[in-house]
């Protein structure tokens, strides 16, 4: 392999890790705030990706399709907040399984009644379409290189968020000692419905950013919120930081050993065999790496130590 094309493949893995980091970080400030087990996130994902695509289609504006993906997922996150999870706080894990995995239909149903069952398409803008030579004359599309420096100018404005504002402060009480805020005054109800909606915007935002670069069709979040899962389980429940570090692991790991597995494969097996083996290694690589950091750190790289 030159190295141009493992630079390339270093980008991508960055690129898929990041914009994991968008869906983990609003999933990870969900469950560390309100304890809350929500397997609708890969819906918002979904309604993040549907109302991008719907109005660039309508309006042929890009930026707008991003708004709409914000607001649109931000405004379902609040009333699903409001409606449903608020009623679950004080249930147990299954009861919360449970009444998710049934919003999860709700919004497969009423994506697929309000847009159909076929798939849509966001298109690149064409200001990021095309390659952009990097240093050593390397080419690279434009479009996934934005994603990239997007991802990180979100990752340092959610750190300034929970480390230098009043929100932040109350959004750390609020993971270490809800009752007591809430004793201080602090309108709990109201913290939760924001956080909510953050984290909804976040997983609507990755699902229009990633919508450009495949179809946006009902289901596309439930394997993204698998992964979002290993994330913040190698980074750990409720920090920022880790589900950052988690993201690119898993991102890097997923991407790098899809080439590398199958390639080391060979020195053991025929082609044909090593590629079945090493394609078969590489899609349980993210696992393994979960697994490994376990095994060392079981509430993960960053999570509160036991």
């Amino acid at each position: 392999m030159s190295l141009i094309l493992l630079i390339e493949q270093i980008l991508n893995g960055l690129q898929f890790g990041i914009m994991l980091f968008l869906m983990a970080a609003g999933l990870t400030l969900i469950f560390g705030v309100m304890g809350l087990i929500n397997l609708a996130h890969g819906s918002l994902y979904m309604i993040g990706a549907f109302c991008a695509a719907a109005v660039a289609g309508a309006t042929g504006s890009f930026l707008l399709g991003l708004i709409a993906a914000l607001a649109g997922a931000a405004i379902a996150g609040a009333l699903v907040e409001l409606v449903v999870i608020r009623r679950l706080y004080t249930k147990d894990h299954l009861d919360q399984v449970l009444a998710t995995f049934a919003l999860i239909l709700i919004f497969s149903e009423g994506t697929r009644w309000l847009f159909g069952s076929f798939p849509l398409f966001l298109n690149i803008p064409d200001a990021l379409s095309g390659p952009v030579t990097l240093p050593g004359g390397i080419e690279y599309p434009l479009y996934r290189l934005t994603l990239i420096i997007v991802g990180l100018l979100v990752a340092a404005g959610l750190f300034l968020l929970i480390s230098r504002t009043r929100l932040g402060i109350q959004i750390r009480a609020g993971e270490n000692d809800r009752e007591m805020i809430a004793a201080l005054g602090v309108d709990i109800a109201k913290l939760y419905t924001i956080v909510f909606a953050l984290g909804a915007a976040l997983a609507g935002l990755a699902g229009a950013l990633v919508g450009a670069i495949q179809s946006v069709q009902v289901g596309m979040g439930e394997p993204v919120l698998i992964l979002a899962f290993v994330v913040i389980v190698i980074g750990g429940i409720g920090s920022i930081k880790g589900a950052l570090i988690g993201a690119i692991l898993v991102g890097l790991t997923d991407t790098l050993g899809g080439i590398f597995l199958p390639e080391l494969m060979k020195l053991f097996f025929s082609p044909a065999t090593a590629t079945s083996v090493g394609s078969s290694i590489a899609s349980m690589s993210i696992y393994i790496l979960m697994a490994a950091v376990l095994v060392l750190r079981p509430t993960g790289l960053f999570g509160a130590r036991a």
